[in-house]
């Protein structure tokens, strides 16, 4: 059966553990390495990894391609407006030609509909880039930043301050399944739904103050306010300013927590500069952990660990 990393229930408790334990180990057996050295036992030698692009990507690109590139294999980058998938070829059609080609696609788009037709249709590994539904690659790799910090998954404390998006549907599903709490600070009209709350399984609330998600979190996260792809909405950043992550809401937290931003921010909107350029801010490590997390999913999805 093939191994689709769509959500991170895909890949369920035990699937993320393991991938969360094996990009722990790559990392350390890489230290003091140059970016371009192939990992010592090459576990993706021969393989390639198609890289479909319909929103801009820093991270995700760059992350992904040089994942492979570690793991000893190869990338191939395309854009969706230079394919005929720009043109008018069905997700379906484009699924079908590009398993004939390569070993996995990732994917990072819009509708998650997209990336569900992908892998209906491919008989290659799908991995979700981004949607607009979830991002769950970048909450294995805010995970794995955590587990780094000495902390344990179960029973920690995080805080999200902003809109209900994207990240933080991932968060409240990773919080399910590796048994920690979410408290979610949002305007109102910028809830996540409830079908996103009951994938965090009874752990996580939506709360409409800032200080009360914050009180004794040990991790702190919030998000740009105005997504790729949204007009730049005044009444929106009107709305989430009580929200926004200063010196002070980071005090109500314990002592030794942490921020997370995954960028790109907006300084003076969802974050101050003394915040997200302090001494909790995890955010540079958190952005090198995609690379890192990257891999191991590449691995899961090809059946090599998990």
């Amino acid at each position: 059966m093939t191994r689709h990393f769509l959500n991170l229930s895909d890949a369920g408790a035990d699937g993320l553990a393991a991938i969360l334990a094996d990009a722990l180990d790559r990392k350390k057996a890489r230290a003091g390495w140059t970016k371009g050295r192939v990992d010592a036992d090459a576990p993706l030698a021969g393989h390639v990894l198609a890289m479909i692009f319909e929103k801009n990507s820093t991270r995700t690109r760059v992350s992904f391609d040089m994942a492979v590139r570690q793991l000893g294999g190869q990338s191939i980058v395309m854009e969706a407006g230079q394919m005929q998938l720009g043109r008018g070829e069905t997700v379906a059609d484009t699924a079908r030609v590009l398993s004939g080609y390569v070993d996995a696609i990732m994917i990072r788009t819009d509708d998650h509909a997209k990336v569900e037709e992908m892998a209906h249709y491919a008989s290659v590994p799908v991995i979700n880039g981004l949607t607009d539904a979830s991002h769950p690659c970048q909450i294995a790799a805010d995970l794995l930043t955590i587990i780094e910090q000495g902390k344990s998954l179960p029973g920690l404390k995080v805080a999200w301050l902003g809109d209900g998006n994207n990240v933080l549907a991932s968060i409240v599903e990773a919080a399910g399944l590796m048994q920690f709490d979410v408290v979610a600070a949002c305007p109102q009209g910028y809830q996540p739904s409830e079908e996103d709350l009951a994938l965090g399984k009874g752990r996580a609330m939506v709360v409409g103050n800032a200080r009360e998600a914050v009180e004794g979190a040990d991790i702190v996260v919030t998000d740009t306010w105005i997504s790729m792809g949204q007009a730049h909405a005044d009444t929106k950043l009107a709305a989430m300013m009580p929200f926004q992550v200063d010196a002070a809401l980071m005090a109500a937290a314990k002592p030794d927590a942490k921020f997370l931003h995954c960028l790109p921010a907006h300084r003076g909107e969802e974050v101050t500069p003394d915040v997200i350029d302090g001494p909790q801010s995890l955010i540079w490590a958190e952005a090198e952990n995609r690379l890192h997390a990257q891999k191991s999913i590449l691995r899961w999805c090809l059946g090599q660990i998990g």
